[in-house]
Formats: C-alpha cells, sequence, structure tokens
C-alpha cells in the first residue's frame, strides 16, 4: 500500500474514538490506521485539529458504510 493510495475516512476528536472505530473496521476486514499529530501520545492536548482514521482508497466507501452502521447501532441501545 503506498501513501498515494490512503484517504481519510473520517476525523475523530480523539485517538481513543479513532482507536475504537479502527477496530471496528479491522473486525470488518477493513485494514485502518489511526494519524494523531500528538507527538507519539506524549501531548494529547495536540490532537486538537483531530485525529484521522486512515484506509485505502478502495476502502474507504465501505468503511464509511460500516462506520455509519456502527455509529447507528450503538446509538440505538
Amino acid at each position: 500500500m503506498t501513501e498515494d493510495n490512503l484517504v481519510v475516512a473520517r476525523t475523530f476528536l480523539s485517538a481513543i474514538e479513532a482507536g475504537f472505530a479502527q477496530s471496528v473496521l479491522e473486525a470488518a476486514n477493513i485494514q485502518a490506521f489511526v494519524r494523531a499529530d500528538d507527538c507519539g501520545g506524549v501531548d494529547p492536548a495536540l490532537q486538537m485539529s483531530g485525529v484521522a482514521l486512515i484506509v485505502h482508497a478502495a476502502d474507504v466507501d465501505e468503511a464509511r458504510r460500516v462506520l455509519d452502521t456502527t455509529a447507528t447501532v450503538v446509538d440505538a441501545q
């Protein structure tokens, strides 16, 4: 996978939320990466620009569908 083929599927307010979403996508067999500009976790306050969930460009539509479906199910409970 080259960097040219990577896109942001969604942006979150924290690395915890992004990590949860990454786990959801990986359970759906979609490879995902979390990108946060927080000095390697040393300064979480730097996450104010958001934490990106990155996927392969070919998977972005399916990834967003999975995340939307998961959010709906969690909100309904």
